[in-house]
């Protein structure tokens, strides 16, 4: 969704005579030798990361074969544009008969390409500016400046401490100007906060370098910023990426590809969260263009990619859009994907802005998942001014930030614990929609279920046999034999709740899927968390 001149329209077919296409690989080399050294594949933060929260680490995070990208390089009609290790897959622009022919290398699997019109191959058995809303500007008033931290009662966070220390976050933008310089990040500079980044579109880790757009910088701002008595983001004290993925001289599916790319290279840098107020469905060229019913979470090569981050351990934050009072208004992708934590916008009362893009039936859950203020929310520019911008491409990192500070609160939880606990605290928790999803979260409430949750000693649990195949059995201490038991997936999803009176309990399983789960009881104003694994 970039600003497209009108001339655009009156442009000759021969504008798109190139096309873009996917190209997936049949393999990859020397798997089994990586994963025995995960340390020549993933830093030590990533392998610690999944060792924490017993996340595998399989053939996805093994790079794929430098050699078939270098053969498909040499063709002089084909460009490779990007890399993803998670799909073993490529994005290629050219010339579309000779895209065709790369199916001949053996180790092509299949090509799936951007124009919906032509159709994908498979080996044989063996729109409107994105940043539109976000660049209008409201009348400064800094009285109400606080109002989009209170509004989800972050302040709680920080009063007992937790400013998102020991917690990093990737952040997924267009551009990130100043920001090495501002006064506003001075804070988060001297603390060593800024890890650096990388610019996927330009290729290169001079990231400030591009003055194209500034919204990164403001995004930045809601989480990082940091001015006395003027200005506090949601989570000044934890460590940041920056990922610059967005083009914004073009929407092209290539972007797609460059947000995986990224969301691996956060995974092996051993990144908690990536926050990104991008979304995809419309593009330069019609023909790539997606349908309201493919934002179904599983179409899109974005959001396929998200949810394989989620499944590794990330929690992944994404606006939900500014199409609200546009003919098409549901969310885009990537934030269509079940497990991507999808934020929507609210204005300083907590009513519907009427920009914020909706949940369809299409989507696997409820959409967004929460809100925060996006309407009149208050950012730091580029040239260092404290001003109002709307659209969710706020109210997400606001978000982000808070869920930063409330992982700091409660390390050991997982991100599917984390998005649980927030749409539990949420104003409408027991009656989602499609326009504010669970509603405005009350952080200070998932605080306090988050320590509720270390209250009693795990090791006073006894979960037997685990893994299991049918019958799991559940002994608690015998002051607590009566209360709530719950069985979610790791994307958060409950697949069973039941009260129990019995002590030890037997819980039938059987019908669930091979994979691991989170059981959690809860017992008074007491809960524990516990994983099993269905064999």
């Amino acid at each position: 969704m970039k600003i497209i001149l009108f001339f655009l329209c009156c442009m000759s077919p021969a504008v798109f005579s190139q096309d873009d296409a996917w190209i997936y690989f049949a393999e990859k080399t020397n798997v089994e030798m990586a994963l025995q050294n995960p340390n020549t594949i993933l830093s030590q933060q990533a392998i610690d990361r999944k060792r924490q929260h017993d996340i595998t680490i399989d053939q996805r995070d093994v790079p794929v074969n430098l050699a078939y990208i270098k053969a498909i390089s040499s063709l002089k009609t084909v460009r490779v544009l990007a890399k993803s290790k998670w799909m073993n897959a490529i994005h290629v622009r050219g010339d579309l008969a000779e895209i065709k022919t790369l199916l001949n290398f053996e180790f092509v699997a299949g090509i799936d390409f951007a124009d919906k019109n032509l159709t994908d191959l498979k080996r044989p058995a063996l729109q409107n500016s994105k940043f539109q809303i976000e660049a209008t500007l409201e009348d400064f008033n800094y009285g109400n400046a606080q109002n989009q931290t209170d509004m989800i009662q972050a302040k709680a966070l920080h009063l007992d401490g937790f400013t998102g220390k020991g917690i990093s976050i990737a952040v997924f933008d267009s551009g990130f100007p100043n920001v090495n310089t501002m006064k506003a990040f001075e804070r988060l500079r001297a603390q060593q906060g800024l890890k650096g980044g990388y610019d996927f579109v330009e290729r290169t880790t001079e990231i400030f370098n591009f003055e194209g757009s500034s919204h990164g910088t403001r995004v930045l701002s809601t989480m990082a910023g940091y001015l006395d008595a003027e200005f506090v983001g949601t989570a000044p004290d934890a460590t940041y990426y920056l990922f610059r993925t967005e083009d914004v001289a073009h929407e092209n599916p290539v972007e797609e590809s460059y947000w995986v790319e990224a969301a691996e290279r956060a995974d092996s840098l051993g990144v908690h969260i990536i926050t990104s107020s991008l979304g995809y469905n419309t593009f330069d060229n019609p023909k790539y263009n997606y349908t309201p019913a493919e934002m179904n979470g599983v179409t899109t090569f974005i959001s396929r990619g998200a949810s394989i981050a989620a499944e590794k351990g990330i929690l992944v934050v994404n606006s939900a859009g500014n199409s609200g009072s546009t003919p098409w208004q549901i969310v885009t992708a990537p934030a269509d994907a079940e497990s991507v934590f999808t934020v929507g916008a609210v204005d300083a009362t907590g009513a519907y802005a009427t920009f914020s893009s909706r949940g369809s039936a299409d989507q696997p859950t409820y959409k967004p998942d929460v809100v925060a203020q996006g309407l009149g929310t208050f950012v730091i520019t580029e040239t260092e001014s404290i001003v109002k911008n709307n659209g969710t491409s706020f109210s997400t990192p606001i978000i982000a930030g808070a869920m930063a500070s409330l992982w700091q609160a409660m390390p050991g939880a997982t991100a599917a614990q984390l998005k649980r606990y927030v749409r539990e605290s949420a104003s409408q928790s027991a009656s989602p929609d499609y326009y504010l999803g669970y509603g405005i979260p009350n952080f200070k409430q998932a605080l306090a279920a988050t320590l509720s949750s270390q209250n009693l000693d795990v090791k006073q649990v006894q979960l037997y046999p685990n893994p299991v195949s049918e019958l799991l059995y559940l002994k608690l201490p015998n002051n607590h034999e009566h209360g709530i038991l719950r069985i979610y997936n790791l994307l958060g999803k409950q697949l069973l709740e039941q009260e129990y009176h019995s002590n030890p309990l037997p819980v039938d399983v059987s019908k669930l899927a091979t994979g691991m789960y989170l059981l959690t009881i809860h017992s008074g104003h007491n809960s524990y968390n516990l994983k099993f694994i269905k064999s």
